[in-house]
């Protein structure tokens, strides 16, 4: 029986609003210098892992990682990979805004003004189907909340369990299967093992 294939999630290095806690949607950033850091550290970890697709999301954060890691020659651009889009709550850290909204959950109630949790899900829905028709292995490149919703939907979880899959910046997750195709597993969460010392 040929071997499953495992898929790679690479969130991105650390920018200037991952330090501070801002909602980090559509905004552009760049990576901060640790954020460079970091994806030299993640190209280490995979050097000499190869892989049959490499996805990215469009934005710089994600882009850069991935080219600053080693991949940059081979990345497939996807849009269902962007950020969620936290429309009125860009920008904003979690405290204020529930200054405003004190009960406010991301996975439950998405954000006024930009996307809600059932379109973020049919993001990754879309997304999911696509590294399930790969045969070998897969990375991918993007942000944390549109990847804590794959790694939900790849498990056959509701979007909503992506609240529960925090990642750190930097972090490597790999999706696989247990037995078969039908048994989808999450093999490994938010690893940082190789950012150590930094």
């Amino acid at each position: 029986m040929a071997e499953l294939p495992t898929l790679y999630l690479v969130r991105h290095g650390e920018t200037a609003w991952s330090v501070t806690g801002q909602h980090t949607g559509r905004t552009d950033l760049p990576l901060n210098k640790q954020g460079e850091e970091n994806a030299r550290r993640i190209g280490d970890r995979l050097r000499g892992v190869a892989f049959e697709h490499v996805w990215s999301s469009p934005l710089q954060r994600a882009l850069s990682t991935c080219r600053l890691a080693g991949f940059g020659d081979r990345v497939e651009i996807d849009p269902d990979l962007f950020e969620w889009n936290y429309g009125d709550y860009e920008g904003k850290t979690s405290a204020e805004i529930r200054q405003h909204r004190p009960d406010w959950q991301l996975f439950r109630d998405g954000c006024p003004g930009g996307e809600g949790v059932a379109e973020v899900a049919a993001r990754a829905d879309r997304f999911v189907a696509k590294l399930r028709r790969i045969h070998e292995r897969g990375l991918v490149f993007s942000s944390g909340h549109i990847l804590r919703t794959i790694g939900a939907r790849w498990s056959e979880l509701d979007a909503a369990a992506g609240s529960r899959l925090y990642l750190s910046t930097g972090s490597i997750s790999i999706l696989g299967f247990d037995h078969s195709r039908d048994e989808p597993v999450l093999r490994s969460w938010n690893d940082t093992n190789h950012l150590a010392g930094k």
